[in-house]
């Protein structure tokens, strides 16, 4: 048996304990409140909620906790991967045991859960709910977004400006191969390189870079960053303006950024700098061998701050961007108006528990729940109001994070605001089988070869796929045109206001 198979079997073992930490943490020093009754609930109840885990759960674990004592009920909390989230929700949904509330799985929009009736307005579970939607920023709240035919269906209680794939590293690795990724960010043939001299150095006992390659998100959101700080105007993860250039209304797959930021990788998968066995890891699995010194680097996202500082004190990490280009001017991340997709909650359209899921959603939604929130979770998943963001105490580190995210990221137009019956196309939309993650897996994989044909054939399956919402539209009676995709004054380095439109 090999060096390498003795550490990675060791590594796993260490790695499996790591993820059931990271998602419950510890919670010694969480002081959450339990907020004043605003509904009246039934003693008893038991009450299932599910998401994707992360740091939320170490939020979520010690309220549900003290929540369920406090109102003599029963909470559920179930934090899945989106591998499972992907087969539980569907599943659930369709045996009319689904959870209370839920995540939706990341290839289903919340217009399809209402339209499919998976899910219920919360609007009579918030008292005064007009009132308290006041407090939420503009953009929190809009048609075809989270509400529908004047209700409310998604609770946006963090906010997106943040990316999924900046650049997380072990800094004693970091320092041996030569780079200073906080002074500077590494160009494109410096992060190929780091990885290749952390790999060497490592002599199978630690790799360059580690990725959750069966999470198929992964492959997207690390392809589509590099690809826009490389100067990409595209949005963000929606479907009438994810890798859409808004200035155009075309896709951007086949640009020479994309092109590049693939063909990085493959680069690194044939200097062998990737972590052996990736291509089975899910994000979690992957982000837990970080600590224990498997791998020097991960495109991640800002919830494995707080985790890391808190599950393991002694890794000694920094942060950075995502790889920039060689030369010239960094691109800004677009992202739309509203709270992180992602992390959109909504109310079983099944569940008798409304005044109980009312309650919780009301104090998300309150500066105090807010601040608490970002207490606890930090730059992870950032709240949505900028006031607990400015009260909330937070690590050095996700201060960083922060800084990085407003200096990248900007709000880009959003077609639905144009047009609420955009939604309908929204809900026509049916996403090509071999889409964008799963060319750019079976490209790395050595499934699928010829990046620039592969890339060229998936903007015709999208081109395909998206007519084909606008006709089903357009045939139900919606007034829409794919031109709308077009904002001519979009400019991608500056935030696009209400006045823009």
């Amino acid at each position: 048996m090999s060096t390498f198979e003795l550490s990675r079997r060791s590594f796993l073992t260490r790695a499996s304990a790591a993820v059931a930490t990271t998602a419950f943490g510890t919670g010694a020093s969480i002081a959450q409140t339990v907020p004043a009754p605003v509904n009246t609930v039934p003693e008893g109840a038991k009450f299932r909620w599910i998401d994707s885990g992360d740091q939320k759960a170490v939020f979520f674990k010690k309220f549900f906790e003290k929540y369920g004592e406090a109102r003599g009920i029963d909470v559920i909390y179930d934090p899945l991967p989106w591998n499972e989230i992907a087969k539980v929700v569907p599943l659930g949904v369709r045996n009319n045991t689904a959870h209370d509330v839920f995540v939706l799985p990341r290839n289903f929009s919340l217009a399809d859960a209402v339209s499919q009736g998976w899910v219920q307005p919360y609007d009579e579970f918030i008292p005064n709910i007009e009132e308290w939607k006041k407090g939420f920023p503009s953009g929190a709240f809009l048609p075809g977004i989270n509400e529908f035919e004047g209700k409310t269906y998604g609770l946006p209680f963090t906010s997106n400006k943040r990316y999924a794939s900046h650049l997380l590293y072990n800094k004693a690795y970091m320092d041996a191969a030569g780079f200073d990724p906080e002074a500077k960010p590494l160009t494109h043939s410096q992060f190929r390189e780091a990885a290749r001299k952390i790999t060497e150095a490592g002599q199978g006992r630690y790799f360059g870079f580690i990725i959750g390659g069966s999470q198929l998100n992964r492959w997207a959101d690390v392809v589509r960053n590099i690809g826009r700080i490389a100067g990409a105007s595209a949005g963000g993860d929606g479907i009438l303006d994810a890798d859409i250039d808004l200035r155009t209304g075309e896709y951007v797959f086949d640009s020479d950024e994309y092109i590049a930021a693939i063909e990085l990788l493959l680069a690194m998968q044939s200097d062998r700098s990737m972590f052996p066995g990736f291509i089975n890891l899910n994000a979690p699995q992957a982000r837990a061998y970080m600590p224990q010194g498997a791998a020097g680097m991960i495109l991640q996202g800002p919830w494995n701050i707080p985790s890391w500082e808190s599950q393991n004190p002694d890794f000694d990490f920094g942060l950075s961007s995502a790889p920039v280009p060689e030369s010239g001017k960094q691109g800004k991340l677009t992202i739309s108006q509203g709270g992180a997709k992602p992390n959109t909650i909504s109310l079983w359209s099944g569940s008798e528990n409304g005044a109980i899921a009312g309650e919780i959603f009301h104090y998300l939604g309150t500066l105090e729940g807010q601040i608490e929130w970002a207490n606890v979770v930090g730059a992870g998943d950032p709240p949505i109001m900028p006031e607990a963001v400015a009260k909330a105490d937070m690590s050095p580190r996700s201060k960083q994070i922060l800084n990085l995210f407003n200096d990248q990221i900007r709000v880009g137009p959003n077609p639905l605001v144009r047009n609420g019956e955009m939604s309908k196309v929204v809900a026509a939309y049916v996403a090509p089988d071999v889409n964008f993650a799963r060319t750019v897996q079976g490209l790395v994989a050595g499934q699928l070869s010829g990046v620039k044909e592969q890339m060229s054939e998936l903007k015709d399956r999208y081109n395909s796929a998206l007519d084909a919402a606008f006709a089903k539209a357009k045939a139900d009676g919606a007034n829409v045109d794919r031109s709308e995709l077009v904002f001519a004054n979009w400019n991608p380095d500056v935030d696009f206001g209400a006045a823009d439109y």
